[in-house]
């Protein structure tokens, strides 16, 4: 068993996790931490990293169950056209952009539903079992693998993940752990084999 915490289009690592685990819960009641997954993604783009950042309301409550989507900025447009941007050069995003514009132009209210939205997503296109419970209360030592604080935008990923062709390998060296969205676009129904696959 594992408790996960709730990610925007989490990393690649975060999968091989999900995919060796045999029960999954995911966090709703922890409280928001700042610069994390839960509400951005990090992408290749042309000059490297690219972080894509959801803007979060900051009034009201903190626990992540309840923290709402900020809609003062066009998030949404910039996510898209950033990913294109991005992606349109990769062999499989032509067959995952129009579910992707979809999932992105629709407006949830609370962050928690949306990071659910891109799970869902990722899990249908790597034919993973997306079964998960939602955990009922927030517990500080978990009597399971606590993975939590495991994942840090900030910096280097600790987990090393086996080498594939990026967009722009031919600028950068491999760039580990971005987005569940690098691995798909670039490597398509391939991926769930790679995730399996893990040395």
């Amino acid at each position: 068993m594992i408790v996960l915490p709730c990610f925007y289009f989490p990393p690649v690592s975060y999968f091989e996790k999900w995919i060796h685990s045999e029960k999954i819960y995911l966090e709703q009641w922890e409280n928001f931490p700042k610069q994390t997954y839960r509400n951005r993604c990090i992408v290749q783009g042309a000059n490297g990293k690219l972080p894509l950042i959801v803007p979060i309301e900051h009034s009201g409550a903190r626990i992540i169950k309840d923290i709402k989507i900020s809609y003062a900025s066009s998030w949404q447009k910039l996510h898209i056209k950033s990913l294109q941007s991005a992606y349109q050069s990769s062999p499989y995003f032509e067959y995952y952009e129009d579910k992707l514009i979809q999932l992105l132009e629709k407006k949830e209210n609370f962050l928690l539903d949306l990071n659910l939205n891109t799970l869902e997503w990722a899990c249908s296109i790597l034919k993973l079992e997306c079964s998960y419970e939602l955990t009922d209360e927030y517990v500080k030592n978990p009597p399971f693998t606590d993975t939590r604080e495991a994942f840090n935008a900030k910096k280097e990923s600790p987990y090393k993940n086996k080498k594939y062709i990026q967009v722009f390998s031919d600028r950068f060296e491999f760039m580990n752990d971005l987005s569940i969205l690098d691995l798909i676009c670039n490597l398509g129904p391939k991926s769930a084999n790679y995730l399996t696959n893990v040395e």
